[in-house]
Order: structure tokens, then C-alpha cells, then sequence
């Protein structure tokens, strides 16, 4: 769809507070621009639902760890992990777009958000796993991208750094894309218009083929949800 109505569609991202102020890097805001959407931040609040009102999609960015309370395990290893406050607000806020049937985009953290909403769990370090031969936490990897609604099939070179992965699949959801090393790279939400996680940063190549489809794709059902 082209994206030249009166109006181009808001898409949230959520910011947290950290020692005082609010952080994020700009590279997310950039990318929703470029392909057509309005970026607005979304620092927590006790009622998300004034926020799933007004904006068309959502976008959870990358960030630290999740506290494994939301996934009902003890903490096995150690980690630094996101607020409880964003955590709350971040669920909240998923269910209330869920509610109004409006698109969601989660990033790295954010793919792992959306699998513990559902309730899948995650490995708390890759290390956990058998068969792991990539090194998750820098550089670049292939990914293999198998059938789905979003993306193109076939593999990819991604930047893909995380020490967590998705154990578990949350109730209705898909993985679509793996690294050679059988590591869920994206997933996606079965008879939801668009519920879509990735595991690498879209948002850092912003102009490369398969970040431009990814995000051209959400803005597009954002627009359609206006």
C-alpha cells in the first residue's frame, strides 16, 4: 500500500527512565521515518491504554534483560535486567493494542517481550543451550528465513547480538527464521494482522533490503489500523 494519505500513521516506542532521564537511540525513530510512519515516544504510565488510543502500532526496542519472574524461573545466571516498571507497562500496553487489533514490532528484547506475553519462556544464557556454535553476543551471522506473511524466504547476513533466546514458544506463535546453529530468530503471531518479533537490529541497517520490507510492512498495517 502507498503510504500518501492526509495523515501518516503514529507508531509508539517505548523509552524507559534510566538514572533520570529518558534514552534511546535514534537509529528506531529514523527507521519508522524513512518508511512512512510518525515516531512517538512512550515513556511508561500507569494507564497505557491513553497511548493504545492514539497510536497506530507498536514498536518494543531492544534492551537488557527480562527479569525471569515474568517467566516463572529462578535467575540461573547472572544478568542485568530491564525495570519492572518498563516490564509492567510494556505488557499492559501489548494487551491493550492486542485489544484494539493494532500492529506490533518487537526488536531483539522486544521479540522476547512478545514470547513471554503469550507465555514462552527464554534461555537465560545461550550458553544453556546444546549444539550453540555462533557467537550471538557480536558481529553479524546467517539467518535462515523459511515461510511466512512478512518477510522474504531465503538467508540473510544479520547483526544479531543477544546472550538470550526463545526456549519456548508462547501460545500462538510461529518462529519463521533460525541461525544455523537452530537459534528462533523471529516469530510471528498465527491470525493476528501483524505480531512480529526479530531477534537482530533492523533498525542499525535501516537500508538494506530486508529491513526496508520489515519495516515498510509494519508501517503498512499501521495504516491500515488508523
Amino acid at each position: 500500500m502507498r503510504l500518501n494519505s492526509e495523515r501518516k500513521p503514529f507508531i509508539g516506542i517505548i523509552i524507559e527512565s534510566r538514572t533520570g532521564y529518558y534514552r534511546i537511540k535514534n537509529d528506531y525513530a529514523e527507521a519508522i521515518t524513512m518508511n512512512g510512519g510518525i515516531p512517538l515516544y512512550l515513556p511508561p504510565v500507569k494507564k497505557p491504554s491513553q497511548y493504545a488510543e492514539i497510536i497506530s502500532g507498536l514498536m518494543i526496542p531492544g534492551g537488557y534483560d527480562i527479569d525471569p519472574f515474568y517467566y516463572h524461573e529462578p535467575t540461573m545466571t547472572e544478568m542485568k535486567v530491564v525495570s519492572r516498571v518498563r516490564s509492567d507497562f510494556e505488557i499492559s500496553l501489548i494487551k491493550q493494542m492486542i485489544v484494539l487489533g493494532k500492529p506490533i514490532l518487537g526488536i531483539c528484547y522486544g521479540m522476547q517481550m512478545l514470547n513471554i506475553f503469550f507465555g514462552g519462556t527464554l534461555y537465560q544464557d545461550i550458553s544453556f543451550m546444546d549444539g550453540v556454535e555462533i557467537n550471538h553476543k557480536k558481529g553479524y551471522h546467517n539467518i535462515v528465513i523459511t515461510e511466512n506473511r512478512f518477510l522474504q524466504k531465503g538467508m540473510f547476513s544479520v547483526n544479531s547480538t543477544h546472550h538470550q533466546a526463545v526456549k519456548d514458544l508462547g501460545k500462538g506463535l510461529i518462529s519463521f527464521a533460525y541461525s544455523l546453529d537452530n537459534v528462533i530468530e523471529a516469530l510471528y503471531k498465527k491470525d493476528y494482522s501483524f505480531l512480529v518479533g526479530v531477534q537482530w537490529h533492523p533498525e542499525r541497517l535501516k537500508n538494506s533490503d530486508l529491513s526496508l520490507q520489515l519495516f515498510q510492512t509494519f508501517i503498512a498495517a499501521a495504516y491500515d489500523s488508523k
